[in-house]
């Protein structure tokens, strides 16, 4: 099955949504993420066309349904507090990532168990982080993103990701959902990280011709 490859905003910040969609455009990239509040949060809608469809938005504030949001911290009361708020946007996509109250495969399956409308955004790279296989959550998302990493390291040239087994393991599960590569440079979050964009048009070489 061919899958067409997308790339998430953030790759080219500080660039905003059009000359974001331009730039991944003129690398060959099939789609865009939207990362900042380019979009109207009640429409969904762009102010103005973009070079590239949009296929996910991501929103830092309250579950929306179709749009992804964050996983909370980890913190006392945020796992029932998150399931309540995922209860009331079924269809919302929650993001897992170390140091969330999802941070093991284990408690991601517990929480979807929990708040069955919610859809997962896995990105392979959190769970390479924590020291697990994203290969094991494919069946519950509904939205990919790509970046390689390894325990403790979450972006990386080289580590623990098979992307070959990864993409076959996509076909072989009949997964339909979008894919898109992310990489940031986020040292305010402990996150930094030289030239994204040379990341992700690397990662994405290596990707496509296995897609």
């Amino acid at each position: 099955m061919s899958h067409p490859l997308g790339v998430v905003q953030i790759v080219f910040a500080p660039l905003e949504a059009p000359a974001a969609a331009n730039r991944a455009k003129t690398l060959g990239f099939d789609h865009l993420d939207l990362t900042s509040r380019a979009a109207d949060e009640d429409t969904g809608k762009m102010a103005g066309p973009l070079a590239l469809p949009v296929v996910d938005r991501f929103t830092a504030g309250s579950p929306r349904p179709g749009w992804s949001t964050g996983a909370p911290p980890e913190g006392d009361g945020m796992w029932d507090r998150a399931v309540r708020a995922f209860r009331r946007a079924p269809g919302s996509r929650i993001e897992p990532w170390p140091g969330s109250i999802l941070n093991s495969i284990a408690k991601i399956r517990a929480f979807l168990a929990e708040a069955p409308e919610t859809r997962l955004l896995l990105d392979t790279g959190h769970v390479a982080n924590w020291g697990e296989d994203p290969t094991e959550l494919i069946a519950l998302a509904t939205h990919i993103q790509l970046r390689q990493a390894r325990r403790g390291v979450p972006q990386a040239d080289e580590g623990d990701i098979d992307f070959g087994r990864f993409l076959a393991e996509l076909d072989r599960q009949g997964y339909r959902g979008a894919l898109s590569i992310e990489y940031f440079d986020l040292p305010e979050l402990g996150y930094p990280l030289d030239d994204p964009v040379a990341h992700a048009v690397a990662l994405a070489e290596r990707i496509r011709p296995l897609l």
